[in-house]
């Protein structure tokens, strides 16, 4: 069993391991940590690559779990999540075909984050016509096999490359690798299963 973080619209390594394991673990009972993909995704812009940051409620005096981190909903930041997706991908093949499901996420307003990263986990289940059919940890142990907990950590994913597709802006910037898995849907719609399916494996 793969044990693995759910996060903002997971990058297309976490979205491999996930497809290319028998069984997935999220992990719920772990300590939040910032500057991770908890919170944030990247996707492609005009402008070359975008982060996207769910702003939360976090103090660093005491340890928090994740499942207890509240969005921030003072701003509009799903709306400005949502316009910034739309702008990048409104020519791409797929945006379309996706774009009211999409929209209605963005629409509804979380309370808890870690409630949020479900709904977008299983709206990519959705457009995947898959069924991940995870669970979720009761308790948090340090050590584990097929742990790929690490995978959350930004600063890890600096080795890890992704094979190429076409990409909306690639003409300009060249492909940026190991973006959100939104940039591969709406690039490749039904074939993102079968890309994610047959890439090599990522090693931690």
């Amino acid at each position: 069993m793969s044990l693995i973080y759910p996060s903002y619209f997971p990058n297309i390594a976490n979205c491999i391991t996930i497809i290319q394991s028998k069984t997935i673990c999220f992990e719920i009972e772990d300590n939040y940590q910032k500057q991770t993909f908890r919170n944030r995704c990247y996707i492609y812009g005009a402008n070359g690559k975008l982060g996207l940051h769910i702003p939360v409620h976090y103090t660093q005096k005491r340890r928090q779990k994740t499942k207890d981190i509240r969005i921030d909903n003072s701003s509009k930041w799903n709306s400005i999540h949502y316009k910034s997706i739309e702008s990048a991908y409104r020519t791409s093949p797929f945006f379309e075909f996706y774009e009211d499901d999409f929209q209605s996420l963005f629409n509804n307003k979380s309370e808890w984050l870690m409630d949020y990263n479900f709904q977008c986990i299983d709206l990519i289940q959705q457009c995947l016509d898959v069924d991940f059919g995870y669970k979720t940890s009761t308790t948090f142990e340090k050590e584990v096999e097929d742990d790929f907990r690490p995978l959350i950590n930004v600063k890890n994913h600096e080795h890890i490359q992704t094979n190429p597709y076409i990409q909306v802006f690639e003409n300009k910037h060249g492909f940026i690798n190991n973006l959100s898995i939104l940039d591969v849907l709406f690039n490749l719609g039904p074939e993102t299963h079968s890309y994610l399916l047959n890439h090599p494996s990522i090693n931690v």
